[in-house]
């Protein structure tokens, strides 16, 4: 015999086939839903930093180049994590891109820096 299977959502005893999970339609659904919930919200938070990025680079590299610490754009909000492309130079540095706005990491006498730039169309 074999033990009574419960059901993740509410915990009743789950009657039918061996390989059943939920004790009714209402409780899939309910599991279905929360899920969905989730997966969602996880896109919207990366969605979100990516817009908060976006904005940061656009607002510190107006001219298309840029150097400036890295503590100054972490200090608003920018997350380097987050990022849509990348692009690898011939030297082989590789640039992040939020979108058009792109950042390398350099360390410059012993400062974190950031060099900001334009996505440009050779760099297709």
């Amino acid at each position: 015999m074999t033990n009574p299977k419960t059901c993740p959502v509410c915990g009743a005893l789950v009657k039918g086939r061996s390989d059943k999970k939920f004790c009714s339609k209402k409780c899939k659904s309910i599991d279905q839903y929360e899920h969905r919930q989730k997966t969602e919200v996880f896109y919207l938070e990366v969605d979100r930093q990516l817009k908060i990025n976006r904005r940061i680079l656009k607002k510190y590299n107006k001219s298309g180049y840029a150097i400036i610490r890295k503590r100054e754009l972490t200090g608003e909000g920018f997350n380097p994590k987050y990022f849509t492309h990348y692009w690898k130079s011939k030297k082989g540095d590789v640039y992040l891109f939020v979108y058009e706005y792109g950042f390398l990491t350099k360390n410059e006498n012993g400062k974190d820096k950031y060099v900001l730039v334009v996505w440009q169309d050779y760099m297709a």
